[in-house]
């Protein structure tokens, strides 16, 4: 019977050695970036991090925006184990209102190898006047002071 418990033993422990996973593993520090409210035509970049937290070369094999008005770029190489990287997403802030927006990546991890990225925010309307309206009205006036 001892004999039998050993075995039972030992194949308990190969099966947990071979159960425990094995390969690249992403970890985002957020998975929505909320812009708030910003001006129109203002800058639409922001940055996404990520870090490899398995034990094997992480690939971003495709970035996919839900639209064309969101630009994502990924990295180009293999994201080594113990390492960060980020993923830049551009929104065109040409267009006013409220947005919300998903970016669809696509890894070689292999529990959950597609993952989705959140952006949202508010595009205030054009101004009626622009800076370079104001700067002159402003010099207009200066000058009859």
């Amino acid at each position: 019977k001892i004999y039998h418990y050993g075995n039972l033993l030992f194949l308990f422990v190969i099966a947990l050695a071979i159960s425990q996973e094995i390969g690249p593993k992403i970890n985002f520090d957020t998975t929505t970036i909320d812009y708030g409210t910003i001006e129109n035509n203002s800058d639409g970049a922001r940055i996404f991090i990520f870090s490899n937290t398995g034990n094997a070369p992480l690939i971003i094999k495709n970035v996919q925006s839900s639209c064309g008005c969101t630009v994502p770029k990924k990295p180009k190489g293999p994201i080594a184990p113990g390492e960060s990287s980020e993923i830049i997403v551009r929104y065109d802030t040409n267009r006013q209102g409220p947005f919300r927006k998903t970016i669809t990546i696509t890894t070689n991890v292999n529990d959950n190898p597609i993952l989705t990225l959140k952006i949202k925010g508010i595009v205030l309307p054009k101004s009626w006047v622009s800076k370079n309206d104001i700067n002159f009205i402003f010099n207009k006036i200066y000058r009859r002071l």
